[in-house]
């Protein structure tokens, strides 16, 4: 079960589902988070809450075991998951996040607030509706493949456009997104954190952590990968996931 990160969806994580298929992983299943992609608004957006949204799902589908596979916001929902129901979780992956609070959350408000303010008349092109969004973002989001990667959510509605995702309840519950509940008890099982070498998400400072709450995990850095190791080093991420499974 494999669940993206913020402001993502579902989609960013297709050419990795197809991969472990074609690897023998078994059913690969994608979802998006409440808030994001086609999946209903709310404006509860925990991580309670996110990891209660993939347990119903599990629960509907008949899943009573799986092997969840998270990254950034999503590894904090699989790790979330992972430590209230132990039973549903074969094993764990968390892509480059700890169960840690991560970065400062300016950076994050600045987006949500450029992304607010975008304004794009009715009617255009939709390659048109983009560059407009683009130029709009840019002084705000300097990274050309950030933008690009929030652009994602620029969508058409009746002939306006608007952010699929639900920038109201992020930005409400930033802090909540940016940090980790508290637990006491472990995780049990094997988990992995594969993290992008480049990246400051997964620290030394935050092995302990790691080890109170993941006893059996190992940490794995991708070399020359970033933040979205899947995309930066997509083969080398693909061996170690299937590396990391157990044997069919």
């Amino acid at each position: 079960v494999l669940l993206h990160g913020l402001f993502g969806s579902r989609a960013n994580l297709h050419a990795v589902a197809k991969a472990l298929v074609r690897g023998g992983s078994g059913r690969v299943l994608t979802l998006d988070a409440r808030n994001h992609g086609t999946s209903p608004h709310s404006p509860l957006m925990t991580y309670e809450a996110m990891s209660l949204d993939v347990q119903h799902l599990l629960t509907g589908l008949g899943i009573t075991k799986c092997i969840l596979l998270g990254h950034s916001m999503g590894g904090k929902t699989a790790m979330t998951l992972a430590l209230q129901r132990p039973d549903l979780v074969e094993r764990l992956i968390s892509v480059d996040i700890s169960p840690t609070s991560t970065t400062p959350i300016s950076e994050f408000s600045s987006y949500i607030s450029a992304m607010k303010s975008v304004k794009i008349p009715d009617g255009l092109p939709r390659s048109a509706a983009r560059q407009l969004a683009d130029d709009q973002l840019r002084p705000v989001v300097q990274h050309p493949q950030l933008r690009q990667f929030l652009l994602t959510n620029l969508v058409e509605v009746e002939g306006h456009y608007v952010w699929r995702v639900n920038l109201d309840a992020i930005s409400h519950h930033l802090v909540d997104i940016m940090n980790f509940p508290v637990f006491h008890k472990p995780y049990p099982g094997p988990a992995l954190f594969l993290g992008g070498s480049d990246s400051p998400y997964i620290s030394s400072q935050d092995y302990p952590e790691i080890q109170r709450l993941f006893p059996k995990a190992d940490v794995h850095y991708i070399a020359g990968a970033g933040h979205i190791v899947h995309q930066d080093k997509f083969e080398e991420f693909i061996t170690a996931v299937l590396n990391f499974l157990p044997p069919p």
